[in-house]
């Protein structure tokens, strides 16, 4: 099934979590000084051409084509919206996939959480160079500061590697279970630190989890209301909830399917769960609409100081196309355009939400399955359809299908804790 649409509305918008990020495998990436805001490691400094229906529908369909029931985008665009969606949303009722549906976001809920930790950063309640232990006594490595954890540099083991280790198994055994930080943080303490806390990128979920309890130590409230009473009122998201440990998703949504590691198995209806495995760090349910609207505010600078925000946007290398500010991605694509956002990975959704550095444009996309690197490497090609509609000039790196570049190999696993991207 196909729809489209295009409409005017309000200005671009936001979004959230999952497993992980592209990310490099936890010993690989090289310790390299941080760009300040401002630069771009890798890319040059083109501006965004006009977004590409035919690029971008032809990525939607080759999300399909490689096993997702459905996958659809929004483009929000100084006030102009483009929709566009193709498959299913929900494989029960057939029902088709729409751009204005909910749906799980994974860790772009860990931009949610760092924007509510640098705002209180501005309020003079916390430093970012502070160790974690000084507002949390005797919790991790006394090294570890907050800065650390919002650019996963303090080699917090993600307990996701194991929890996850076989896919719907280990799931279905957590679907229901409800988790308190605590819980989450002494499985990855019981394994020995990635890498030394400081120096190298190593994306772990449980930076995340200890960002949550940081929010709920200096706010008294817990993360759902901060994340409503810091975000979501402020910026009339009303697409955007925090329901832990609820297992529904409020409203009409698109459905998730989890890929089993079997293959030929059929897909797992993964919709309903409490997330609590994650919390903090990937369990909100938004829309396009909603990410879009919060992505474009964060970069015009309308929830953080404008101090915050370029902290935001100091970057560790990822791999030669991709940094990590503070709970922030930049990707520069092949047209030497930079966007800026957060990928998301959360059993049964595939998110990218991203926006141009001035936050006039937004682009949110999903493919309702996971634990299929195949479909994952398809939504960085919506990203070259909405910023980039001329083909990469010759020279620039090989193509698959419509003006994507290549992945590196460390590209090919969005959002996925390191160990299991190692294994894929």
């Amino acid at each position: 099934m196909v729809s489209a649409k295009v409409s005017r509305g309000t200005a671009a918008g936001a979004a959230l979590l999952s497993l992980c990020a592209v990310l490099a495998p936890a010993h690989s990436a090289v310790a390299a000084p941080e760009a300040r805001s401002g630069e771009r490691q890798g890319a040059g400094a083109a501006e965004p051409t006009a977004p590409d229906p035919v690029a971008l529908r032809a990525a939607l369909k080759a999300a399909l084509a490689n096993g997702a029931p459905g996958a659809m985008a929004r483009i929000d665009d100084r006030g102009s919206v483009l929709r566009q969606a193709e498959g299913i949303g929900d494989r029960g009722t057939g029902r088709a996939m729409s751009a204005d549906d909910r749906f799980r976001i994974g860790s772009v809920s860990k931009t949610f959480s760092t924007v509510v930790l640098l705002q209180l950063v501005d309020e003079g309640r916390l430093a970012l160079d502070t160790p974690v232990n000084s507002y949390l006594p005797g919790l991790v490595d006394p090294r570890i500061t907050v800065r650390h954890l919002l650019s996963h540099r303090t080699g917090l083991y993600d307990y996701t590697n194991d929890m996850f280790a076989a896919t719907v198994p280990g799931f279905e055994s957590v679907r229901n279970r409800v988790f308190g930080y605590r819980e989450l943080l002494d499985l990855s303490l019981a394994k020995p630190p990635t890498v030394t806390p400081g120096t190298t990128y190593s994306y772990s979920n449980t930076n995340f989890v200890v960002a949550g309890m940081l929010i709920e130590k200096l706010t008294g409230t817990d993360v759902g209301t901060a994340y409503q009473r810091r975000i979501i009122d402020p910026l009339d998201l009303d697409d955007t909830y925090y329901v832990h440990p609820s297992t529904a998703v409020p409203g009409r949504h698109i459905k998730g399917y989890l890929r089993p590691d079997e293959a030929g198995a059929p897909l797992v209806d993964s919709t309903r769960q409490t997330v609590s495995w994650a919390q903090s760090a990937g369990a909100v349910i938004s829309s396009g609409r909603d990410l879009n609207t919060f992505l474009s505010a964060l970069l015009r600078g309308e929830l953080t100081s404008a101090g915050s925000l370029a902290e935001m946007r100091t970057w560790t290398p990822v791999n030669s196309t991709q940094g990590y500010g503070l709970g922030l991605r930049r990707r520069d694509l092949s047209c030497g355009v930079s966007v800026y956002g957060h990928t998301g990975t959360v059993q049964g959704y595939y998110t990218f939400a991203f926006a141009s550095g001035d936050g006039k444009r937004a682009i949110t996309a999903v493919a309702n399955t996971s634990n299929n690197g195949t479909v994952l490497n398809t939504l960085p090609r919506t990203l070259e359809a909405t910023f980039c509609a001329a083909p990469p000039a010759a020279g620039a790196g090989a193509v698959t299908g419509a003006r994507a570049a290549v992945p590196e190999p460390s590209e090919r696993y969005e959002d996925m804790a390191p160990g299991r991207a190692l294994r894929r």
